[in-house]
């Protein structure tokens, strides 16, 4: 299929894509960004491996010790050990020096992506926010950043799989929990340079989400439910089909402007934590319910999904629950 945002209205030609895919090692990024790839018919996919082995052959091991080593064990050799006196933060600026290295080519291969208006997919550990500068090509480029989390058995499971896979199983196994570090450093910076945090709950769910965000095919609609029935919504809307609800508006009598709350929820764990703390919650729930009943359970929902086809077949489904009061016309 055809990519169909390869022209914006006008005819006008969309700016090349740079889609960075940022995990720790064993949580799934090859396969994703390899699938991610394949739905936007982007032929250039790289790993930061590669780019790291040639850095490797330009600068030596007594002068990049920690660009030697391995993302999890770069912290073995830095000089300022000493100075450290939490395990994680030795482990995390192990990391990041061995990142840093590697980043300035990372950018290099942007930049020449750009020029050559190049679609390109790069993967790999060392894309760390906060350290690769992706808003100097905002202006000619439409960036995409995504990190990757797990959960600890999830990331385990995989973890242990890919070492033996790639027949590493005897020293990388043993630094699974040095990984699980920087896993959790990774989605800290993520979340501190609002870069997408996208859980990897299945693969399908997975590129669907990021598909999401970057195609930004959206839809305002008015929604009319109870707080019982908004599990129901959120399971049509991000369960089922992989959609995001980007933002939600409650129209209150007496407030000169609606009430606008930013969501941005696509989860499908965090949705179901909300969920539940609704259910658990009777403090949360009735403060919702107080809030529903000033919008006479009304307000406004702007929905996103991966392509048109989706985002229709989302509106249909809260059609057919009753759902639907009314909608607007399709942004994207």
């Amino acid at each position: 299929m055809k990519f169909e945002n390869n022209l914006k209205e006008g005819s006008k030609l969309r700016k090349p894509y740079v889609i960075l895919v940022g995990s720790a090692s064993g949580i799934g990024k090859s396969t994703i960004s390899a699938e991610l790839a394949k739905r936007l018919e982007i032929k250039h996919l790289l790993e930061t491996d590669f780019i790291r082995e040639i850095v490797r052959g330009i600068i030596g091991e007594d002068y990049a010790p920690a660009l030697h080593k391995s993302s999890f064990d770069a912290f073995t050799v830095l000089r300022n050990k000493k100075n450290f006196d939490d395990t994680d933060e030795l482990i995390n600026a192990g990391f990041v020096e061995h990142a840093s290295f590697v980043i300035p080519a990372i950018e290099k291969v942007i930049s020449r992506a750009i020029s050559d208006y190049d679609d390109v997919v790069i993967e790999g550990v060392n894309l760390v926010p906060g350290l690769i500068d992706t808003k100097k090509f905002e202006e000619e480029a439409s960036i995409h950043f995504f990190v990757l989390e797990s959960d600890e058995e999830s990331h385990k499971d995989r973890f242990v799989k890919r070492a033996m896979q790639i027949h590493r199983g005897g020293k990388q196994l043993e630094y699974f929990a040095e990984n699980r570090v920087i896993h959790d450093f990774l989605v800290k910076k993520a979340n501190e340079n609002s870069v997408r945090v996208v859980n990897t709950q299945s693969i399908e769910g997975t590129v669907q989400s990021m598909l999401t965000s970057i195609t930004e095919t959206c839809q305002t609609v008015m929604l009319k439910n109870t707080v019982d029935e908004l599990a129901d919504v959120v399971n049509i809307i991000i369960n089922k089909h992989g959609g995001t609800i980007e933002d939600v508006t409650y129209l209150l009598p007496g407030f000169r402007e609606p009430l606008k709350r930013k969501v941005g929820a696509s989860d499908p764990d965090k949705a179901k934590r909300f969920i539940k703390s609704l259910k658990n919650s009777p403090e949360i729930k009735e403060n919702f319910e107080h809030l529903y009943d000033l919008s006479d359970n009304v307000r406004g929902n702007k929905i996103c999904a991966s392509d048109k086809k989706t985002l229709a077949a989302i509106v249909r489904d809260l059609d057919s629950k009753g759902y639907l009061y009314a909608e607007s016309k399709e942004e994207n």
